[in-house]
């Protein structure tokens, strides 16, 4: 079902949409987590930056998908996430890791969302999320492997 203007999304890709809209979000309060972790009186400032910045452009793309969900006059039903399980965020190496895990399962579900847009012909779709893959592509870590579902 090609997608034009307002018309409504394939079921596959309204629920795709939203599950990346509700991982955007949980990204985000998982980075304002380990900023709040960090803070300036840790000594990391920079920590602290990195990830406030972080959960507000994650944040930021959540709504931007949630938006795109409207425009399509599509229903939002947002899944649940489970909270990450760290309370203690450790060392700022263990935080960058924790946060490329997080960053390559964004990816793996824009690909799929690319997947399943293309599957159903969802040509708008496939135009709107393409920035935010090539995004998640440009800022993959030289040496790491592609992440595919």
């Amino acid at each position: 079902m090609a997608s034009q203007g307002h018309s409504l999304l394939s079921e596959d890709c309204r629920v795709a949409v939203n599950h990346v809209a509700s991982y955007e979000l949980h990204i985000s309060d998982a980075y304002l987590s380990t900023a709040c972790y960090y803070s300036e009186d840790t000594g990391a400032p920079l920590l602290v930056t990195f990830f406030e910045d972080q959960a507000e452009v994650k944040g930021e793309h959540a709504k931007q998908f949630l938006r795109y969900l409207r425009k399509c006059e599509s229903k939002i039903c947002l899944p649940v996430m489970k909270r990450p399980d760290i309370d203690n965020w450790g060392t700022g190496v263990q935080a960058l890791e924790s946060a490329l895990e997080l960053e390559n399962k964004l990816t793996n579900l824009l690909l799929n969302l690319k997947t399943v847009a293309s599957a159903n012909e969802e040509t708008d779709l496939l135009h709107f999320m393409g920035k935010y893959l090539d995004k998640q592509e440009e800022h993959k870590l030289p040496g790491t492997p592609a992440c595919i579902s």
